[in-house]
C-alpha cells in the first residue's frame, strides 16, 4: 500500500511540475494572444481591454493558481479562437483519439508478441530470416511516412477506404472504425518491430541461462521449456518498454491525424498553437502528461504483478 501512495503522490508532483511549464512556457514566448484574435488591425484600446478580459493584466503566479485550481474542476478556461470552453472541445475529441489508441496497441500487441515468439522459436530458419528482414525494413518507417504508404496502398490503389473520408462515432459507428483500422496500422507498425525485435533479443538471451538447461535436464520438452519457462522472464523487458511505446505513439498519433484528416485531440493541438489559443493547448498537454504518467504506471504494477520477486520499496 505504501508503494501505491509513494507512486501516485509521484505521479502527482510530476503533473503539477509538467502544468508548471507549460502554463509559464506559453506565457513568456514572444506573442500577443488578444492580437492574433483581434488582428493587425485593431487599436490600442481595443488590445488592452482584451487583455484585461483574458485576464493577461495580472500577475503570473496568480493566473497559474487560478487555472490550476479551475482545472483540478474539469474547468480549463475558454478557447481564445473559439470563444468556447475549452473542456468542451476536448471532450468532443477524445472518443476519436482513444479509439485510435487502442486499435494501435491493440494491432501493436497482436503483431508483435506472436511473430516474436514465433522468429525465436524457429531461430536460424528461413521463417525467422524473413521476419527479420522485413521487421528491419518495416523498423526504418517512421509513422508519417507509413501512413503515406498505407494511404497510397490501401486508398489510393486498393481504394479499401475512402482518402480523406472521415465519418464520426455518432453518424456512423461501422463506417467510423473501419476507417480508423489504416491510421491506427500507421502508428502500430513501427512500435510492432520494436517490440518484435525486443522481444526476440530478450528470448535468444534467455536461451543460455542455467535455468533453461536445468528445465531441459528435467526432461521438458523444447515447447515446454520454451513457453513454460523462458517465455515469462523474457517478456519483462518488453513490459518495462512498453511505457516508453505508449508516449511514443502517442505523439506519432498527432502526426498520422494530419495525414488521415482525422479530427483528433492531435489536430485541434497543431491548430491552437498556430493561432496561439494557449488553454486549448494547455489542455491537452497536460491530458497528453497524465496519460503518459498513468500509462507508466500501470506497466509498473503489471511488471510487479508478472514477477512478484520485483522489492517493493
Amino acid at each position: 500500500m505504501k508503494y501505491v501512495i509513494k507512486k501516485l503522490l509521484s505521479c502527482a508532483i510530476t503533473l503539477l511540475i509538467v502544468a508548471l511549464l507549460v502554463f509559464v512556457a506559453f506565457s513568456i514566448i514572444p506573442g500577443d494572444p488578444a492580437l492574433s484574435r483581434l488582428g493587425t488591425s485593431a487599436t490600442e484600446s481595443s488590445l488592452a481591454a482584451l487583455r484585461e478580459q483574458m485576464g493577461l493584466n495580472r500577475p503570473l503566479p496568480v493566473r497559474f493558481v487560478e487555472w490550476l485550481l479551475a482545472a483540478l474542476k474539469g474547468d480549463f478556461g475558454t478557447s481564445y479562437s473559439y470563444n468556447i470552453p475549452v473542456s468542451s472541445m476536448i471532450m468532443s475529441k477524445i472518443p476519436i483519439t482513444v479509439t485510435m489508441m487502442i486499435m494501435s496497441l491493440f494491432f501493436m500487441l497482436i503483431i508483435s508478441i506472436p511473430l516474436g515468439v514465433y522468429a525465436s522459436y524457429k531461430e536460424g530458419t528461413w521463417i525467422d530470416r524473413v521476419i527479420q528482414i522485413i521487421n528491419q525494413v518495416i523498423m526504418a518507417v517512421p509513422p508519417f511516412f507509413s501512413g503515406i504508404l498505407i494511404t497510397l496502398i490501401f486508398g489510393v490503389t486498393f481504394r479499401f477506404f475512402r482518402v480523406g473520408g472521415f465519418v464520426a462515432p455518432g453518424v456512423d459507428m461501422g463506417r467510423f472504425l473501419s476507417y480508423m483500422i489504416f491510421p491506427s496500422l500507421s502508428i502500430a507498425l513501427p512500435k510492432s518491430a520494436m517490440i518484435l525485435n525486443l522481444l526476440y533479443g530478450s528470448l535468444n538471451s534467455e536461451k543460455t541461462k542455467d535455468y533453461i538447461r536445468t528445465a531441459y535436464s528435467r526432461g521438458n520438452s523444447s515447447k515446454a521449456v520454451f513457453f513454460g519457462h523462458m517465455l515469462k522472464n523474457a517478456a519483462m523487458p518488453v513490459i518495462t518498454f512498453l511505457g516508453m511505446v505508449i508516449a511514443d505513439m502517442i505523439a506519432g498519433s498527432i502526426i498520422i491525424e494530419q495525414v488521415f484528416g482525422i479530427p483528433g485531440l492531435g489536430r485541434i493541438l497543431l491548430t491552437s498553437i498556430q493561432n496561439r489559443d494557449y488553454p486549448v493547448v494547455e489542455a491537452i498537454i497536460v491530458m497528453i502528461a497524465a496519460v503518459v504518467l498513468v500509462s507508466n504506471l500501470l506497466v509498473d504494477f503489471l511488471y510487479r504483478l508478472v514477477d512478484p520477486r520485483v522489492e517493493k520499496k
